[in-house]
């Protein structure tokens, strides 16, 4: 079972979400807590990065609600095999979600989820049905419009579940594929049809993953290789600038230096002050007791999906 990822500073720890229907005393509790997580990051933040963090900071208290839809399926008749996919879409509740992308999946697909769950939440998921196939007529319309609803509400159910929903399992249903199809890409250079991959992904991450924002860096870090390579040095920078303050908050080592070396590279590249982001790598690279990677972050990343 995955648990929310609390970052390293105990300063943070002391954090706390109101309730729905809080008090103005607990509401003042809560600002107050806020307030002494920004003294922490306003230390090492520039004002834009301050922002972004403040925000995501936020989103971590406020309660994400996602819907699923499977708006649209298509059969594939192949030479050896036949079989539907469903078109699956991930709506975030609550305001007009401009950000929706769709993705594919097998009733196979489906199948071998509920299997991996079963096994860690067996019991949690006691009143949850795995939609079953029909033994026959699986491919008429009537049979594929009635379990397109099924697996729709199937989703529903496990997320639901708060265990289901923040574990690896259910987060790699929605992107496993396609970041695995984007790390290919990138490893063979093709870094235009990588790119748009892990864009997909990372907005499917980023509305599945609230609970643990470290979840999303892997994803960042690539998208600034692809950026980069592809001469995007502007948008790469703000890619990197975009990931370093969840990378410091949670003092992700792994990243941390190679996420710098390459800002300062493209800061340099875009005749853009790199100081401040040199002397912090340097310090990073300094540090006795850090575990500083040795590799570029493209290095890094390659090897994601290996």
């Amino acid at each position: 079972m995955e648990e929310d990822l609390e970052p390293h500073d105990t300063r943070t720890e002391t954090v706390l979400s109101p309730p729905e229907h809080s008090s103005p005393q607990q509401e003042t509790l809560y600002n107050n807590a806020e307030e002494a997580d920004l003294v922490f990051s306003a230390s090492c933040l520039t004002t834009a990065e301050l922002q972004q963090h403040w925000r995501a900071v936020k989103q971590e208290f406020r309660s994400v609600k996602l819907l699923f839809d499977i708006p649209n399926t298509r059969i594939i008749d192949q030479t050896m095999s036949k079989y539907v996919v469903y078109q699956i879409v991930v709506i975030r509740s609550g305001s007009y979600d401009c950000e929706r992308v769709a993705i594919e999946r097998r009733y196979s697909d489906f199948l071998h989820l509920h299997q991996e769950l079963l096994v860690d939440f067996n019991e949690e998921m006691e009143d949850i049905v795995m939609p079953r196939k029909k033994m026959r007529g699986n491919f008429s319309e009537e049979n594929i419009a009635e379990r397109r609803v099924a697996l729709r509400d199937y989703l529903t159910q496990l997320y639901s579940l708060r265990c289901v929903r923040k574990s690896q399992a259910f987060q790699a249903f929605f992107t496993h594929q396609e970041l695995k199809a984007a790390y290919n890409l990138l490893r063979g250079g093709r870094f235009s049809r990588a790119l748009e991959a892990l864009q997909k992904a990372l907005v499917l991450q980023e509305k599945l993953s609230s609970h643990n924002p470290t979840l999303v860096i892997p994803t960042l870090c690539a998208i600034l290789v692809c950026q980069r390579d592809l001469e995007d040095f502007d948008t790469a920078f703000q890619t990197g600038r975009r990931a370093l303050p969840t990378v410091r908050r949670y003092e992700l080592r792994q990243y941390q230096g190679p996420l710098l070396e390459a800002l300062v590279d493209l800061g340099y590249s875009l005749e853009l002050p790199v100081a401040q982001l040199q002397d912090e790598l340097t310090r990073v690279q300094d540090s006795p007791h850090a575990q500083v990677s040795q590799m570029s972050l493209k290095e890094l990343v390659v090897q994601e999906f290996v």
